[in-house]
């Protein structure tokens, strides 16, 4: 059957796509979010195109209220958009099941949240393996690489301690080493600091900041400028769209 000009057109165009999402590590393109809400429609997020590349420290930035969540949401394959499409290492994963999401997300993206979201009756060791456990990583393994993670975060030494037992900071440190573990594409961190003192924030982003050096891409969202600036591109979030997106001057 010979192809119309039209469906040439169409492959033409959608071979330009995917090898542009080749290039990025994360490429989004016109996503749209909208929750029903009775009769009326909530657009939480208006039409949102980006890149992002290996080995960025990329900032989201926007007050309550401005859709960042709701990115953060989708950029962690919590959440699917209601339109547009979302590349992750040349995935297009705006397209996936909720299985083939859950297998993404364990295995490309690392989370740290405000809230450590740590067990409580776990030690650090046990924390950090728990993405191990959850895909199958043999234990003498996953072991090792917990060990290794919690190492990274200088955190060595307080390997058999609850979370009870350790500061903010060193519960925080257990987090990122937990989402480390996996060696995933890329870090993403949600309001990483909301729950610490000024000293501590400080040192946490250090900690990011040596993370980057060593060539881990991070993705931080928050709603503080001064912990944006850690960043080096600060993506600007209001009313559901990119309202700017430039560089800090802080070098790579």
């Amino acid at each position: 059957m010979i192809a119309t000009t039209m469906e040439r057109e169409d492959a033409a165009r959608n071979g330009s796509q995917q090898e542009k999402a080749r290039e990025a590590m994360i490429k989004t393109d016109n996503l749209w979010k909208t929750y029903v809400m009775g009769d009326e429609e909530i657009h939480a997020l208006r039409g949102i195109s980006f890149e992002i590349r290996r080995n960025e420290y990329v900032a989201i930035i926007g007050p309550s209220g401005s859709g960042k969540s709701t990115l953060m949401n989708l950029i962690g394959c919590l959440d699917t958009p209601s339109q547009g499409e979302y590349w992750l290492n040349s995935k297009l994963v705006s397209q996936m099941d909720d299985d083939e999401l859950a297998h993404i997300r364990n295995k490309e993206i690392g989370f740290v949240f405000q809230t450590f979201n740590l067990l409580p009756r776990a030690t650090a060791l046990h924390n950090v393996e728990l993405p191990l456990i959850y895909n199958g990583t043999p234990s003498s393994r996953r072991i090792e690489m917990a060990k290794k993670a919690l190492e990274s975060v200088d955190l060595g030494h307080r390997m058999s301690h609850k979370p009870n037992e350790l500061s903010g900071g060193q519960r925080q440190r257990v987090a990122i080493a937990r989402a480390l573990v996996n060696n995933p594409s890329i870090i993403l961190a949600d309001e990483p600091t909301g729950n610490l003192d000024s000293k501590t924030s400080e040192e946490i982003m250090q900690l990011l900041d040596v993370l980057h050096q060593r060539g881990n891409t991070i993705i931080l969202v928050t709603h503080e400028h001064d912990i944006a600036k850690h960043a080096h591109r600060v993506i600007s979030i209001l009313d559901g769209q990119i309202s700017k997106d430039e560089a800090t001057g802080r070098r790579a």
